[in-house]
């Protein structure tokens, strides 16, 4: 029997970003392919599929945090280099069990942000589908991240580029509350 899964209105209010504080559990295979078939789901204009994804789990982090690590090193030289946010760049990999390489793979029929937009949205499906499975996520896209060489660890080169990563797993306790302001405020009405 099949346990009965949430609204989509109830995991829409329910997902979150989790920077940190996640269990040292992997995330089942098929739990992740069940995430990618939502991704792959996203609309995107004359069905370009833009999202290109590269998943790092178990030892695989090690490599996707030695990227991170000589990014931050090629961004960052001289004084603005900070041995501690190197070492940080190296370990912050072990924070979550899975990591999803963002990428985007335009397809020059569109303009970009179209197909960003895309990307997006796919993130988006993904982010739902792992929360209504009892997971939470992280979007990440700071400069080592997305830096040319992580891109190229990941396998994406010009002009396929990074837009970041989603990590994903097991929360180690309750998830915050959320909030918002008045949606309706943000709405103007043309009837």
């Amino acid at each position: 029997m099949q346990a009965t899964l949430p609204s989509v209105f109830e995991v829409i209010r329910a997902r979150r970003s989790l920077a940190a504080g996640y269990l040292d559990k992997p995330v089942e295979r098929e739990k992740l392919e069940q995430i990618l078939e939502a991704a792959h789901w996203a609309p995107s204009h004359g069905r370009t599929e833009p999202w290109r994804w590269v998943v790092f789990e178990g030892e695989a982090r090690r490599r996707l945090g030695e990227a991170f690590a000589e990014s931050y090193a090629r961004s960052f030289s001289g004084p603005d280099f900070r041995p501690e946010r190197y070492k940080a760049q190296l370990e912050r990999v072990w924070e979550a069990p899975v990591w999803i390489g963002l990428g985007l793979e335009p397809s020059g029929r569109f303009p970009e942000w179209e197909e960003v937009a895309a990307v997006a949205c796919a993130v988006q499906n993904a982010w739902l589908a792992a929360t209504a499975l009892g997971l939470a996520g992280f979007w990440t896209s700071g400069r080592p991240v997305v830096h040319e060489h992580t891109a190229r660890v990941c396998g994406l080169t010009p002009p396929a580029r990074l837009l970041g990563f989603l990590y994903l797993g097991y929360p180690a306790g309750p998830l915050p509350q959320g909030a918002r302001g008045d949606w309706q405020r943000k709405v103007v009405w043309n009837p």
